[in-house]
């Protein structure tokens, strides 16, 4: 119980640096594709983007949170375990994002390409 209320009380305010430098980073990555393409496209690279680096984060603090787990050291489970929650929700976050972007542009949906085919070479096909 004293975890889960240390992580609920102090773990938005160990989180807030990271969140900050991961969103900014985003928005000088929307900028420059904004420049160089179109909004449309940042908005595909930043989502991307955000999908590739909480999935990262994710899987990252919560091997450091089982192994933190193993050692018995609470300190480092508290702040792993707050890192993957953050991880996670930013996840979710990102992917009802995408579902947005690709509701409002069809567009950018990608198509499933046909199945391959086996082209047979002489001798052994006709």
């Amino acid at each position: 119980m004293n975890l889960l209320l240390r992580i609920l009380v102090l773990g938005p305010a160990r989180i807030i640096p990271v969140v900050l430098v991961i969103a900014l980073i985003a928005g000088i990555i929307y900028v420059v594709m904004t420049y160089r393409t179109s909004p449309e496209r940042a908005k595909e690279v930043v989502i991307a983007f955000f999908t590739w680096v909480f999935g990262a984060l994710a899987v990252f603090f919560a091997l450091a949170s089982l192994y933190a787990l193993a050692e018995h050291n609470d300190a480092v489970l508290d702040l792993a375990v707050s890192f993957v929650i953050v991880a996670l929700v930013g996840l979710g976050i990102t992917r009802l994002c995408n579902r947005r972007f690709l509701k409002n542009h069809p567009h950018y949906i990608p198509k499933r390409t046909t199945r391959a085919k086996t082209k047979h070479r002489f001798p052994w096909g006709k």
